[in-house]
């Protein structure tokens, strides 16, 4: 997630668990501590594609934190002892809000590598990297309980209990539209071995679905408000990688994605995408492997990540979309031939 949330976490974590010693001194730790796995971006791994598949690594894993977290409160209990604050008070409250940042993380489509360095990516795929409606409670909660500061760990335990909640929501909306796709491609017999399903930016009402195929792939939307449970899919070729040999970087980034990459060769360059992130035809992750020279010959090169589209454009579409109007999915790039309607 944004750093403002895992900040506004961190804060309302140390708040709940502060009692009736919370205070605007503890809401700051709080935050800083729930920001801080994310330090690790500022460590350069050699190449654009190292940085993101590396990113919510080990920073992130709860096989370090947990032991993270003791040796900051040891530091903290002998430098800056509290009376009023037990080891195991302090303790839990350094750890949790270590930890509940990759926890959230976990529910974005990233990938987070929560076993570090045991290797795997979990993710849940069921809310967006910025969904205001899992912030606002949090920053609405420390807002209103600094002025009213008896009551302060009050509404951060009610915060996080409406944040947590939302949460609980975005898997059971995920759940409902995993249900409607899967029969939708059972019954037109496509496959359903490789399917991705996750929220379009800000929200948890519409959400994108990339079916892999052999050497093509399929998006469509689905909103849980639509009133025609039919799905339009967009067919779209997947590309092919034009070399023998595969690099490094391609392998790690075939392993982060789970696969869900498309290669394409346009104005001779080579560049390989991850269809997890962004929007049809906006999607975030794009990286140019390589170049062909005069010969026509391909010719790698360090990988490096494209800029990053804007979708300030389709916002409005896509929240028409989200109320359920299907009457749009053109206008959003879908429906293009070939399309089938599902």
């Amino acid at each position: 997630m944004d750093s403002i949330t895992q900040a506004a976490l961190g804060a309302t974590v140390a708040g709940a668990i502060a009692g009736k010693r919370c205070n605007a001194k503890v809401l700051l730790a709080g935050a800083l501590l729930g920001t801080l796995p994310d330090l690790d971006v500022f460590i350069d791994y050699g190449d654009d594609i190292s940085n993101t598949v590396k990113h919510r690594g080990f920073s992130h894993s709860l096989l370090i934190l947990l032991p993270f977290s003791l040796l900051l409160a040891g530091l903290f209990q002998r430098f800056r002892p509290q009376v009023d604050w037990s080891f195991r008070r302090l303790w839990l409250l350094v750890l949790l809000c270590l930890v509940t940042h990759p926890l959230l993380d976990t529910f974005t489509s990233y990938g987070t590598q929560l076993l570090w360095p045991l290797h795997g990516y979990y993710s849940w795929s069921s809310i967006f990297i910025i969904d205001p409606l899992y912030t606002l409670p949090l920053l609405i909660a420390i807002a209103v309980g600094l002025t009213r500061k008896a009551s302060l760990s009050r509404y951060c335990l009610v915060a996080l209990v409406v944040s947590s909640t939302y949460l609980g929501w975005s898997l059971i909306a995920k759940q409902f539209v995993e249900q409607r796709a899967y029969a939708s491609l059972e019954q037109h017999g496509l496959s359903t071995e490789k399917v991705f399903i996750a929220p379009t930016p800000f929200n948890t009402l519409l959400w994108r679905i990339v079916v892999l195929d052999d050497e093509r792939y399929w998006e469509g939307l689905a909103s849980v408000l639509d009133s025609n449970p039919e799905i339009e899919f967009i067919s779209q070729s997947r590309g092919e990688w034009p070399l023998v040999t595969k690099p490094e970087q391609l392998l790690a980034l075939q392993d982060f994605t789970g696969g869900f990459v498309r290669y394409e060769q346009r104005n001779k360059q080579l560049i390989v995408t991850d269809l997890r992130l962004g929007m049809f035809g906006n999607l975030a992750f794009k990286f140019q492997f390589g170049s062909q020279n005069e010969v026509d010959e391909w010719q790698l090169q360090v990988p490096q990540r494209l800029p990053q589209p804007n979708i300030q454009g389709e916002i409005n579409l896509l929240l028409d979309r989200a109320l359920g109007d299907q009457s749009i999915n053109a206008s959003l790039g879908l429906c293009s031939s070939p399309c089938a309607n599902m």
